[in-house]
């Protein structure tokens, strides 16, 4: 477990995790803003995407009060990323985080802003971040409101940012400074 937030937890994924992941993320009101909707995951996709070593970022599952509601993962900006985002410093230790809760049940609950901000408090605490950064689609209103109120702000729109259902979609880069 890497940090637990009164009835929140979160654990690095495991193979027994695969099934939910494959729920979610072939759930057409998850896919809206995560992944798309033209590309829904079979457990053959789960497992190339997500149970694969080759790559820095550690992933991670949502559970809250024992049940698995979605999944968050982190990792360590690259000098590449930090030079994308114009951060100037490379010394900066920078983490980037993704997140989306696949139990459509528990959305609008006040848990997104209670994983984020749990989120952040363990990246700093633990992980010394100085920063945390994400990079959300504008569009995706209620998510950004959401960060908004853990203490993100909007840094700058990333424009033509990410290839979402066919469409190259700006996003917003946000922030939080450590505190």
């Amino acid at each position: 477990m890497l940090f637990q937030d009164d009835s929140l937890r979160v654990r690095e994924i495991e193979e027994k995790d695969k099934h939910k992941l494959a729920k979610w993320l072939s759930d057409p009101q998850v896919l809206e803003f995560y992944e798309g909707r033209d590309t829904p995951f079979d457990l053959d996709k789960v497992m190339k995407e997500f149970y694969t070593l080759e790559d820095d970022v550690t992933k991670c599952i949502v559970e809250f009060e024992g049940t698995g509601i979605g999944y968050i993962q982190f990792y360590q900006l690259n000098s590449k990323t930090k030079k994308a985002y114009g951060y100037q410093s490379q010394e900066e230790n920078i983490y980037g985080i993704d997140q989306f809760i696949g139990e459509v049940v528990y959305w609008n609950t006040g848990i997104g802003m209670l994983l984020v901000s749990s989120m952040v408090t363990y990246l700093v605490q633990d992980k010394k971040a100085e920063r945390v950064v994400m990079d959300p689609q504008a569009r995706n209103v209620r998510a950004i409101k959401c960060y908004e109120k853990c203490g993100f702000k909007k840094v700058k729109v990333l424009p033509k940012h990410e290839l979402h259902e066919g469409v190259y979609q700006d996003c917003w880069l946000m922030e939080i400074e450590g505190y």
